[in-house]
């Protein structure tokens, strides 16, 4: 292939749909390809003309038009534009102008058809909008079985091999200097060498040591031969059975002839105490702050194992936040043993994301306390500042950082009866100040964990009654829901960090999850619903008709696949050694992610404006 073709091919391979198009499909492409070249304000196509090309952006932006003059869409590099005129009757639909000098492929109507008819990917991308696109990866996704892990999966380091025929002591010094259980033993008179037995510690003891057996003894006198095997495509649970029906502890992993690695029976057992339901059920049998910090040890394992087994945002953020609950719910149980009973009923909240059961790793302690009215801070304010001093330090120790805010309970302006609590809200909501309300923003995602947690009902039934009707409230809230907006510019480029530590990076939670998170909550407060979960408020709204369907639908899209890259981001950060953050740099995305957190970040964009245009929210604006 000429370089110039071999050039055209790489850039087409790096954007969807062309990205995971087979390889003589997209030779097809490229050797049909046009090129031409628009100078900016040219226009390229006029509603009702003929047209009979698919066109693909190489460099420059392209303005998309409704017939009636509408802007519909921009398009950047590595988009395309005209389907809909190959789809329906060879006519434009939507007329296209080069916004700046611009360079484009066009593909000929016979190849886009035949890939039409022959490529189901490609198929999918031209013949429905951004939205449904961003629809069809999440669908993708959540098909996925939670239950089909692969045994490699437990395989942690390359085998530990040795020839059948070494010393019992040579045996013995090679499995202490690499740290192993299980040694492999080879056939090396074979080529390639042949896995042909194994010896274990238990072998040692029981068939070496016990014997008194000489150092210079064949370690092949002692071997288990006739072995019990898998292969790598195997599944977690067929190995597990396989263990237990041949009452073995080791099991070798066989790729063809070739071993992958060996699994105990306890690595089976430790990859199930990475279930967060296991996990929580740990967390209970923990007696002391020092073990409740070696369980939490296991936290970020569970969740690159949820990850990794595909479950959805909304499981993995629930998961999570179940595992944060029982934390500060088993310390103030210790609490409680270690002080004494409480001397007045209390409420222990959590805010934030524990409340909305999207909790991640990368996380720090929102609570709160509700004190019963017959508390006095004189008789009893020492009790509750000591127990909110013990479970903030134990979150801390187990993982979960100190709030920057001090919203924690151990701030006195938050350790308060409920008729204080009760004022609190109604100040906000009956007489709101834009600064107050960006401070106490976090408390509209208020949950009870903890003792008395009907407090916390009284409160989110007071919100959902008094919110609604306040149209000033719901301006400011909706104004502070405006503050932080999605990492996409006006030719849906992703808007990155100039300068500091993220340099070259966007922020997928403070520019992606918080600001749709923000704006769901201002609908569900202007709905009165009690909803704290974000996918259970979009539920709520749904229900009063404030928004469309189809606006429903592609938020919960778009906060599905945002999160979702966010959770695989701190994944592979945890797999890498690496300390999670919410950082990303595009060019550590897949063509498929960039491509649909465009989608994604287009969503939250229009989203924001109907929220400014519905709450009358412009930014500077005094509201009265």
């Amino acid at each position: 292939m000429q370089a110039e073709l071999i050039d055209i091919r790489n850039h087409l391979a790096n954007f969807p749909p062309f990205d995971d198009m087979p390889e003589e499909l997209l030779n097809q492409v490229v050797n049909s390809i046009e090129v031409e070249y628009f100078r900016a304000g040219t226009q390229i196509l006029n509603f009702g003309e003929a047209n009979h090309w698919l066109y693909y952006v190489r460099s420059g932006a392209v303005e998309v038009f409704r017939r009636s003059g509408e802007l519909y869409n921009r398009v950047g590099e590595g988009g395309v534009f005209a389907q809909f005129s190959l789809l329906l009757s060879n006519r434009v639909r939507f007329p296209a102008k080069a916004l700046e000098d611009t360079l484009v492929y066009r593909i000929p109507h016979e190849v886009f058809q035949h890939l039409f008819e022959n490529d189901e990917n490609f198929a999918d991308f031209v013949e429905i909008e951004d939205s449904s696109r961003l629809r069809s990866a999440v669908s993708r996704r959540e098909k996925s079985s939670l239950m089909t892990s692969r045994v490699t999966r437990l395989i942690n380091r390359t085998p530990v091999c040795a020839p059948c025929t070494i010393r019992l002591q040579e045996a013995a010094r090679i499995m202490t200097e690499q740290g192993v259980s299980a040694l492999l033993l080879m056939d090396e008179t074979r080529q390639p060498a042949k896995l042909t037995g194994i010896v274990t510690d238990k072998d040692l003891r029981t068939r070496a040591l016990t014997e008194a057996l000489p150092p210079e003894t064949c370690i092949g006198d002692i071997m288990s031969e006739g072995l019990v095997t898998t292969n790598s495509k195997a599944f977690i649970f067929e190995a597990m059975l396989t263990m237990l029906h041949n009452n073995v502890h080791h099991l070798p992993i066989m790729d063809r002839d070739e071993v992958r690695g060996v699994i105990a029976l306890s690595d089976i057992v430790k990859h199930e105490s990475q279930n967060s339901l296991y996990l929580v059920s740990n967390i209970f049998h923990q007696h002391t702050v020092k073990g409740l910090k070696k369980v939490s040890l296991d936290v970020r394992n569970s969740f690159v194992r949820m990850v990794n087994e595909d479950a959805n945002s909304h499981m993995i953020g629930s998961a999570m936040a179940g595992i944060g609950r029982s934390f500060t719910q088993r310390l103030l149980e210790l609490g409680e043993e270690k002080l004494g009973p409480p001397p007045v009923p209390y409420c222990f909240m959590a805010m934030g994301s524990m409340a909305r059961d999207e909790q991640l790793v990368v996380t720090d302690q929102d609570n709160a306390m509700i004190l019963d009215d017959s508390f006095d801070p004189e008789q009893h304010d020492d009790y509750f500042l000591e127990l909110a001093r013990f479970v903030s330090d134990g979150l801390a120790e187990c993982g979960y950082t100190y709030c920057t805010g001090d919203i924690m309970a151990t701030n006195k302006h938050w350790r308060q009866p409920l008729q204080v609590w009760k004022h609190y809200f109604t100040d906000w909501i009956e007489n709101p100040k834009a600064q107050a309300l960006l401070n106490s923003n976090i408390f509209f995602d208020l949950d009870g964990i903890y003792g008395q947690t009907e407090f916390a009902e009284e409160l989110k039934t007071l919100i959902a009654e008094k919110a609604s009707s306040s149209q000033r409230f719901l301006t400011l809230m909706a104004r502070n829901a405006l503050n932080r907006t999605p990492p996409i510019g006006f030719f849906r480029n992703f808007v990155l960090e100039k300068d500091g530590q993220h340099r070259n990076s966007f922020n997928l939670k403070r520019r992606g999850t918080a600001p749709l998170s923000d704006l769901i909550r201002v609908h569900a407060l202007a709905c009165g619903s009690r909803a704290q979960n974000t996918f259970d408020r979009l539920e709520a709204i749904g229900k009063t008709k404030l928004l469309l369907d189809d606006d429903l639908g592609n938020l919960r899209d778009a906060l599905e696949f945002i999160a979702i890259v966010r959770i695989r981001h701190q994944a592979l950060d945890i797999e890498h050694g690496r300390e999670p953050d919410n950082n990303v740099n595009p060019e550590d995305l897949s063509p498929f992610e960039r491509s649909h957190l465009k989608d994604a970040f287009q969503v939250v964009s229009n989203a924001q404006k109907f929220l400014r245009f519905r709450y009358n929210a412009q930014v500077g604006r005094n509201v009265q």
